[in-house]
């Protein structure tokens, strides 16, 4: 049992699941993990129809996370802004940059593309990829806590609907202070509840 005030044991426990949810997301085949995708692109289709988000930030997929690139690219016909996080530097909040289909790409962090240029806009809501998650919605990333920083010093706080795989649904994360719950979250299952009523 993990002492949930003792950070260095969550620390250590985050890193033992990170890199076990990871390897396990992986494993998925390709034909899986592509219908996993559509499903939970149906998901989200449902969420963002009844929000009035003008500019939406999206992610790159990696390491076996669901692609959102063709549901994003419905969203651009639609007429939605639509952005990417650019990592600028280590233990500081994210920017986004506008993108757009055939916009000039450069690599990023662990070579992600990124839009190569534009000034940074602020996006009404996230789609922020998961390793995992728990009931109460909080997320585990990579570790570099970079979302998390974006969210505390937005100065609006976006929308955030957070994507993951529904095996990688954990009992809990051990939440810390700095720790921020996405608004909902979507799997292939479709979306949970809000966490305010679940």
């Amino acid at each position: 049992m993990i002492d949930p005030h003792d950070w260095n044991a969550v620390r250590r426990w985050r890193k033992e699941t990170r890199e076990r949810l990871i390897a396990e997301r992986m494993a998925v085949s390709a034909a899986q993990r592509r219908a996993h995708a559509t499903a939970a692109a149906a998901a989200l289709r449902s969420l963002l129809a009844g929000t009035a988000a003008e500019t939406i930030g999206f992610y790159w997929p990696f390491k076996g996370e669901f692609d959102p690139r063709p549901l994003v690219h419905e969203l651009h016909a639609a007429g939605r802004r639509l952005a990417l996080p650019v990592v600028v530097a280590k233990a500081t909040p994210l920017i986004f940059r506008p993108w757009w289909p055939d916009a000039p790409m450069t690599e990023g962090v662990w070579n992600i593309p990124i839009p190569a240029g534009g000034e940074p806009v602020q996006p009404d809501l996230l789609l922020v990829p998961m390793v995992g998650f728990d009931g109460r919605q909080y997320r585990l990333g990579y570790g570099g806590g970079f979302y998390d920083r974006t969210l505390a010093a937005a100065p609006k706080r976006p929308m955030t609907i957070g994507i993951a795989h529904a095996a990688c649904a954990l009992e809990t994360l051990y939440p810390q202070p700095h720790d921020i719950p996405m608004d909902r979250v979507v799997t292939e299952d479709g979306a949970l509840p809000h966490r305010d009523s679940a």
